[in-house]
């Protein structure tokens, strides 16, 4: 899997990041409430901990864990952008956007 954040990613990410170094930044596919796994929706979580089933996934700014048994419902190449009107993060790929309205939880 290969993801690359964007210039407006990085720039809105770097002061989070900045102020949560002990943090990991996952990419969760969250399903709760959403009913059924395949309905599930992405979103960026800053963890203490990594879980055991978490893959390391190095990109262009600072690596990324993503659950190995969800990695079946995103794409081989994934960008990660910022959207400043909507303000909040969009993960795409060269065919779909994935989640237009990413957030950034800090848990």
């Amino acid at each position: 899997m290969e993801i690359t954040m964007t210039k407006e990613a990085i720039e809105q990410l770097a002061p989070i990041i900045e102020g949560n170094k002990a943090r990991h930044m996952k990419m969760k596919y969250d399903t709760e409430g959403c009913g059924c796994v395949m309905s599930g929706v992405t979103a960026l979580w800053l963890v203490n901990e990594v879980e055991e089933d978490d893959v390391k996934i190095e990109t262009n700014y600072i690596p990324l864990f993503v659950e190995k048994t969800k990695m079946v419902f995103l794409d081989e190449v994934l960008t990660i952008s910022y959207n400043k009107t909507a303000n909040s993060y969009m993960l795409k790929s060269p065919s779909q956007i994935l989640n237009p309205r990413m957030n950034l939880l800090v848990k």
